[in-house]
């Protein structure tokens, strides 16, 4: 008889639930996240066994090891998978046993496993943007602290080497501990700089043979670095049936509330690919701020008529959107981008 398994998952332990065709649950088991425990206990479940095992953020060993034991692992929308069980209590054995259920009805909402391959590609593009966020910061303080003691240094780029040699020279005017303080950050920052330059080399690397790298950077204003971001993020565009669909995954897609011949639209999903939703929303900036070297062209024209209508946020979103769809299109047929025609019928709110 055909079992269905359920695994709630925590840092350090499993909890897993068989239910069979019938709907009956089996015991619950504990098994310990010791690799060779977790070995042995996979082992002796049934060839080829379905497994429904939340997306947390240590999933992706578990998966692997139940893949290299030969079975077969859904990965599930934690938040949704919730819902779905409807339970009022809450227990590591209800939760996988709520799991093996949805199994069983077919109603698991399974999300997509990268590739081990991919998994791995994205911890050094995230490494990449984790040092680009903590560079900022570390900016941030050199700014404040040379502003709360008025130390002004010409130039539009303060850390560009002519402002440094500039800033050197006025850093005795500090305060002893805070010149130390200015003096430790700005060796944190050209450190940081070696550690992203050595992230993009490696990631450089990984693109130079990407023909979807290469078909991205043609969308307006996506260069090097959004391609990577972009590409690893999106994975396979098979697993996206239409455009509208890697728009709302991107968070780029607003929530309807229509009731009694009314329609709101409300702001966009949170519970989206972030990094994925950041990389469309920054394209949508840099569209905003090339205004004059892309007059004329379809995404400022986008941004022009949402800013007026609505606002300059509502503007950058919908031209977002309207990037995310054409990435869609772009790495489905295999083609460069092109500019819509304005005689084609719309076939989103950012169209036409």
């Amino acid at each position: 008889m055909e079992q269905f398994i359920g695994c709630d998952a925590h840092k350090k332990f499993s909890v897993f639930v068989a239910v069979n065709e019938k709907g009956h649950a089996g015991e619950a088991m504990r098994v310990a996240h010791e690799r060779e425990l977790y070995r042995e206990f996979l082992a002796r479940l049934p060839t080829r066994s379905v497994i429904a095992v939340e997306a947390s953020g240590h999933y992706s060993w578990l998966v692997d090891e139940m893949e290299r034991a030969g079975h077969c692992p859904k990965l599930c929308n934690p938040l949704e998978a919730k819902r779905r069980m409807g339970l009022t209590k809450k227990t590591d054995k209800l939760d996988a046993k709520g799991l093996a259920i949805l199994l069983r009805n077919g109603t698991v909402p399974e999300v997509w496993i990268p590739p081990s391959e991919l998994r791995d590609q994205r911890e050094l593009l995230r490494l990449r943007l984790f040092l680009v966020h903590l560079r900022t910061r570390v900016k941030n303080r050199i700014h404040g602290t040379l502003g709360r003691h008025n130390i002004q240094v010409p130039g539009a780029d303060l850390f560009g080497v002519e402002a440094r040699l500039r800033l050197g020279e006025r850093l005795p005017e500090l305060p002893v501990h805070s010149r130390e303080a200015v003096e430790q950050e700005l060796a944190t920052l050209d450190f940081l700089l070696i550690q992203i330059e050595s992230a993009e080399e490696r990631l450089e690397q990984i693109m130079r043979v990407s023909v979807e790298a290469d078909l991205l950077k043609t969308l307006p204003c996506v260069g090097k670095i959004l391609s990577m971001v972009l590409m690893l993020e999106i994975g396979k565009i098979e697993r996206f049936p239409t455009a509208a669909h890697l728009a709302s995954y991107a968070g780029l897609v607003p929530r309807v509330h229509s009731s009694g011949g009314r329609t709101h639209m409300g702001q966009v999903c949170g519970n989206v690919n972030r990094n994925l939703k950041w990389a469309f929303v920054e394209t949508g900036n840099l569209v905003v701020i090339n205004q004059r070297r892309l007059a004329g062209t379809h995404v400022v024209r986008l941004y022009q008529r949402i800013k007026r209508a609505k606002n300059h946020q509502k503007a950058v979103v919908a031209v977002a959107r309207h990037l995310a769809e054409a990435a869609w299109w772009v790495l489905t047929k295999q083609e460069v981008y092109r500019e819509p025609h304005e005689a084609r019928q719309a076939l989103s709110s950012t169209h036409g």
